[in-house]
């Protein structure tokens, strides 16, 4: 092929912190730059570079050379450095879709201060691509992708050009890079004498997969300087082949020329190169709790931290979006690929942990603090005040639809006062602690509790203006109904006389089991469980059966022990009552089972399980808590559920939506670079249905999970391996990273896992949001917030309540600027949705906007400010901005 256009690509492909540490990279990062912006300054036939498409190198590069920022916006503007979109490239599967959307929302904000943003989807590593990425990437005004992993070497799959289509319709030009990656022209040298040797076997690739006459040459690698002499190797290009044209470009510049070339059309995930180059799906298991506590923490700012500053400040409380964004910023900084994935070094893992614990102690206070705000509450007056506080529990609905039902809350009563400092003659105050309560309501007759536990305690009440008061308290954990509250709204209860919770149509215990009017749920003899539909009959059995398997693998793949022996818990097990009704019923069961090698000088490592199941009155759900007490090495834990439901595809929660699934099996020898992984990612949920019978997984965010050919759902709670990479695979050939064995990959210790089951039909699969509506009362249930120094509360008559089946609700949020509250739905059917939010309140403006908040256009308001209505087309995301 000749008259070819070869786009020169200068870039490098930094990972931020992989084997060694942040700061290490850091430190490398920095010379790199500065000989970069001087080169560029320097040299104008070195047109331009490509910073990996992440904004977060120039922050951590500013950080030290906080000098160099008018050198690095001169060359952003003039188009010599191009930036973004993303903040970080995160692995695109495990993070949540909103939190893909706060990613490109902080690269667009770096890049709009800096003078300007690369307007293509670039993600050159990550492990496997969401179907949803066309979506959002139209929904920030950008036309073209680049990716790796996931696509390439099956039947039609043979061209670098393709139109990847997203679920709603929308898609992008998407050009995939060569089998060997960004790095293909990083040893291109600028020496007339050794380039043709050099040239020929990377042209040969490249142009043996041209769709059409437009190339990309990426001359860059991992953590590399910038190649010394971009402008005289094109020349030599050009020299050694006459007939095509050589230019130094930019990605955008690329694009657009390759865009017009005709290209076979994708949809769905992209997770499947295993003939092309590795996918490396076995990540989606590795050092599980890390991806859990990054899940537990994006729900945190999502649908409680989020949406409650954005109340507050409507109600005239602070603005808290710096707060916000700097929790996000830290958050979304732990979801670079290598980071989530869990393929790092034990440094690295360790700072992830303590940044997580600084994103939970932001989270935290952000909520605590725009609840004060939200019920007007003045911890420094009630100090100041004669009259003693009145104690109130506000319970808040976090989701957008009217809910009422039980409610769970914990409760503080005081016992003494705790001095501080010197001592004092003044005597400190006393009560009995605690005495048998309800609750009530302004105006409304008291209910029963149900107390669910007693346990002394410490509790420190704050004021911005006072130190702070250290009592000791009796905390009550107490489940009692709660009469339905308007979407988003609040109900703000007080301690009144004690009342018997009401118990009809309660729920049971008998011995093992747990039964309400809609299931009955029993432990086994080892420690499995029975599930019985009591709407449909239908019975599940031996569900959350424990299995141990050995793993031989490394971080990025799972490899199977010679002979895959598998390990089940059996009896006996100890079964113990922790809740009787009527409001709330649990049991908690105790086993272990023998797991891989053991540690020190145990031949046979254990993993000891405490497993939690719970049952509310008025709910279906079977909440269950995982303990697990990991003291092995080499093996992979996963709990069995089967449905019965052989030759049914499983649908898994993905990025704003869902996804089918038929079980993967495949003939490994047929794939002699990687062996495909029978697992795959999940986001909140997995659910199985053919006709009435069926069954639903439940998890707060992120887990990994296997669906079989005879309908047996598989959910992986850790993989315990010891090594970062290894070279001795049946399941991969070669090292994936520097071979290392940090310590903290086998997981050993105690890590907690919350999961539900529910039984459902394949109607509620089809209707798109009930698994949603399971997931939220489970995950983000009516949540109470236990004011023990409260006085007057005045809460606002907040009701924000979306309506049209099939949409579900994804964010509520303060704008990126301005004063609008922002509300996002997505529609998760296959048809048109007639949808609407409604509020209580009168709004005055509502526009529809794309998901980085811009392309406004004006929606008509009726009812006085009391409705917006809107179309959402199949599987579209509608933002909304309101005033």
């Amino acid at each position: 092929m000749t008259g070819l256009i070869f786009y020169l690509i200068p870039h490098t492909h930094w990972d931020r912190e992989w084997y060694l540490p942040g700061a290490a990279f850091q430190a490398r990062l920095i010379p790199v730059l500065d000989d970069l912006i001087e080169r560029l300054q320097r040299d104008p036939g070195y047109r331009s570079f490509l910073l990996d498409g992440q904004t977060v190198l120039v922050q951590d590069y500013l950080q030290v050379r906080p000098e160099r920022e008018a050198d690095i916006r001169a060359l952003v503007k003039t188009g010599r450095l191009q930036l973004g979109p993303w903040y970080v490239l995160a692995d695109e599967l495990i993070p949540s879709g909103e939190a893909l959307v706060r990613n490109l929302l902080l690269g667009a904000a770096d890049c709009e201060r800096l003078g300007g943003r690369s307007d293509v989807l670039y993600s050159p590593d990550a492990f496997g691509h969401p179907a949803v990425l066309p979506t959002l990437a139209r929904e920030f005004g950008i036309k073209h992708g680049v990716v790796w992993r996931g696509l390439g070497g099956e039947a039609g799959e043979d061209r670098d050009t393709y139109c990847w289509r997203g679920p709603d319709g929308k898609d992008i030009a998407l050009w995939q890079l060569p089998p060997a990656g960004y790095e293909i022209g990083a040893a291109l040298p600028a020496d007339p004498a050794r380039l043709p040797a050099a040239w020929a076997p990377v042209r040969r690739a490249l142009v043996s997969r041209a769709a059409g006459s437009h190339v990309a040459v990426f001359i860059g690698a991992d953590h590399h300087a910038a190649h010394p002499d971009v402008p005289r190797l094109r020349d030599l290009l050009a020299e050694l082949e006459p007939d095509s044209a050589f230019r130094v470009s930019r990605l955008d510049e690329f694009c657009r020329g390759a865009e017009n070339t005709k290209a076979q059309v994708l949809s769905g995930d992209l997770r499947w190169s295993y003939h092309y180059t590795w996918t490396l799906q076995g990540v989606h298991g590795t050092r599980a709790p890390l991806k859990r506590r990054n899940s537990d923490l994006e729900l945190w700012l999502e649908r409680f931290a989020e949406p409650l500053a954005a109340l507050a400040r409507r109600a005239g409380g602070r603005d808290r979006r710096a707060l916000l964004d700097h929790a996000w910023r830290t958050l979304v900084g732990c979801q670079f690929h290598d980071v989530i994935a869990g393929t790092v070094s034990d440094a690295v893992a360790q700072s992830v942990a303590a940044r997580h614990d600084a994103v939970e102690a932001i989270a935290r206070e952000l909520v605590r603090d725009s609840v004060r705000d939200l019920v007007h509450h003045d911890a420094d007056a009630v100090r100041e005040q004669a009259r003693p506080p009145r104690p109130s529990l506000v319970v808040w609905n976090g989701a957008t639809r009217t809910r009422g039902g039980v409610a769970v809350a914990d409760l503080t009563l005081f016992r003494r006062d705790v001095r501080i400092g010197p001592p004092s003659r003044k005597d400190g105050r006393e009560a009995p602690g605690y005495a048998a309560f309800g609750l009530a309501t302004a105006g409304g007759a008291p209910v029963g509790v149900q107390v669910l536990g007693l346990t002394p305690g410490l509790e420190r009440l704050e004021a911005s203006r006072h130190y702070p008061d250290l009592d000791e308290v009796v905390r009550v954990r107490v489940a009692f109904p709660v009469l339905p509250i308007g979407g988003l709204g609040l109900s703000v209860w007080s301690l009144a006389e004690p009342r018997v919770p009401e118990p009809h149509d309660g729920v049971t215990v008998r011995g093992p089991t747990l039964a309400n009017p809609h299931v009955e749920v029993s432990l086994d003899a080892a420690g499995a469980l029975t599930l019985v539909d009591r709407r449909s009959g239908e019975r599940f059995s031996d569900l959350l059966r424990m299995e141990v398997e050995g793993d031989a693998g490394d971080t990025y793949t799972y490899c199977p022990e010679p002979g895959g022996a598998v390990a089940r818990a059996r009896a006996p097990i100890r079964v113990r009552r922790l809740a009787s009704g009527p409001l709330v019923a649990a049991l908690e069961a105790r086993f272990g089972v023998a797991a891989g090698g053991g540690l020190g000088r145990e031949r046979v490592g254990r993993v000891d399980v405490r497993l939690v199941v719970t049952l509310h009155a008025d709910s279906a759900v079977v909440r269950c808590v995982i303990e697990v007490d990991n003291q092995a090495t080499n093996h992979r834990l996963r709990a069995r559920i089967p449905t019965g439901l052989a030759g049914v595809p499983a649908v898994a929660g993905t990025a704003f939506g869902a996804i089918a699934r038929a079980p993967v099996v495949v003939d490994a020898a047929a794939y002699p670079l990687e062996t495909p992984v029978a697992t795959a990612p999940a986001q909140r949920f997995v659910a199985a249905a053919e006709g009435r019978r069926g069954l639903a997984l439940l998890a707060p965010g992120f887990f990994e999970h296997e669906w079989t050919p005879r309908g047996d759902l598989l959910l992986t709670l850790l993989r315990a391996v010891g090594e970062l990479s290894r070279r001795d695979l049946t399941t991969r050939t070669g090292h994936a990273a520097w071979p290392t064995a940090p310590p903290g990959a086998p997981c050993v210790g105690v890590t907690r896992i919350e999961v539900a089951l529910a039984p459902v039909s394949a109607a509620e699969i089809e209707r798109g949001d009930a698994l949603p509506a399971m997931w939220e009362d489970c995950f983000v249930p009516l949540r109470g917030f236990w004011l023990r120094d409260a006085a007057g509360l005045t809460p606002p008559a907040t009701d924000i309540v979306l309506e049209g089946a099939g949409l579900v609700m994804s964010a509520a949020k303060a704008a990126q600027a301005g004063s609008p509250l922002v509300l996002r739905c997505y529609n998760a059917t296959d048809g048109k949705v007639a949808g609407a939010w409604r509020f209580g309140e009168g709004i005055r403006t509502a526009h529809r906007v794309r998901a980085d908040e811009r392309e406004s256009t004006p929606l008509v308001l009726e009812g006085r400010g009391h409705r917006v209505r809107f179309v959402a087309e199949p599987h579209e995301i509608v933002t909304i901005l309101v005033t």
